[in-house]
């Protein structure tokens, strides 16, 4: 396990958040289960204890955790625990916030991941009138910075040119460089969803939970289908799979896509900007890794290449 003080600090939170401090217990050691630049996560016995960003904004951090505490996201968002008294925690400097633990899904049997369980989770959050005041959802920022960190790892190669020129093609709401049109931008949003973003109880395996609201805040719903969309037309996710989402996410009553025919006028942006932003993390990881793509990095790299192509017309907006 990596032992650096941010991790041993935050073992300790959640050790504290988990025992009072005259309990004798016998948890194992801390776990690592996330270690990147945008977050590190650690878990001791039922808690998990995790460092926000070092960029993280104080104010719009505490507006997205309380929307996860927030009565109306119950069921919904996983909740976190309850800040302890004192001064709020921290970890070498960095925001700190403690969650229950949950079973995550099992990458290993794809089958049984709950993409209609997904689906209806969004329905129900993009349904829900906001709590309080939010920042805006963080999906085109994480965009934008994906292509950033590309140009960054690669500078001057040939094979940043497609994904790049992809990426320009898009309207300016897309890469944050403009507002989100008015009359789809006031929707509550993940910002951040995959399927690695569901936990459920450890103990009776009760039902699915959105977890991760760093991203989280108001904007265009259809960027929260964005990925599954992107990874249906890049030829990774089954036509049948994705019918199950998009089916269930209209079931729901979600407000993303109209009710019924094709949903690509409110879907083909969003999409496309995943797509970018997915072939520009795997060209960024690549070049960091010293290796060349693998095969499902190649076919989104591939995917942008051809958004390349694309008439401007095709890329300039959305329906209303």
């Amino acid at each position: 396990m990596t032992t650096t003080p941010v991790v041993r600090a935050l073992g300790d939170l959640a050790h504290a958040g988990a025992h009072p401090g005259t309990t004798a217990c016998a948890c194992p050691p801390p776990q690592v289960l996330a270690d990147r630049p945008d977050g590190t996560v650690v878990r001791r016995g039922p808690v998990v204890a995790k460092a926000h960003a070092p960029d993280s904004e104080a104010r719009a951090l505490v507006a997205r955790l309380s929307l996860a505490a927030s009565p109306r996201l119950a069921g919904t968002l996983l909740p976190p625990l309850p800040a302890p008294a004192g001064p709020p925690s921290t970890a070498e400097g960095r925001a700190v916030s403690l969650w229950p633990y949950g079973v995550p899904v099992d990458p290993s049997d794809p089958d049984a991941a709950p993409w209609e369980e997904a689906a209806e989770l969004l329905a129900r959050l993009h349904r829900t009138p906001p709590p309080h005041p939010l920042p805006p959802m963080r999906g085109p920022l994480k965009a934008a910075r994906a292509v950033a960190r590309m140009c960054a790892a690669r500078p001057g190669d040939p094979a940043v040119g497609p994904v790049l020129a992809a990426w320009r093609g898009l309207p300016g709401w897309a890469r944050a460089q403009t507002p989100e049109p008015e009359h789809r931008g006031g929707f509550l949003c993940h910002g951040d969803l995959h399927l690695g973003q569901l936990v459920r109880h450890p103990a009776n395996r009760g039902p699915w939970l959105l977890i991760d609201v760093d991203d989280a805040g108001l904007g265009d719903p259809a960027w929260d289908l964005a990925r599954p969309a992107a990874w249906y037309a890049a030829g990774l996710l089954p036509p049948a799979i994705w019918l199950r989402f998009l089916d269930a996410y209209r079931a729901a009553g979600g407000p993303a896509v109209r009710a019924e025919g094709d949903p690509w006028p409110e879907l083909d942006v969003p999409a496309r900007a995943l797509t970018v932003q997915t072939a520009a993390l795997a060209l960024a990881k690549s070049a960091a890794e010293e290796r060349s793509p693998d095969e499902v990095e190649q076919l989104m790299i591939d995917a942008s290449a051809r958004i390349a192509t694309l008439p401007p017309e095709l890329v300039s907006g959305r329906a209303s």
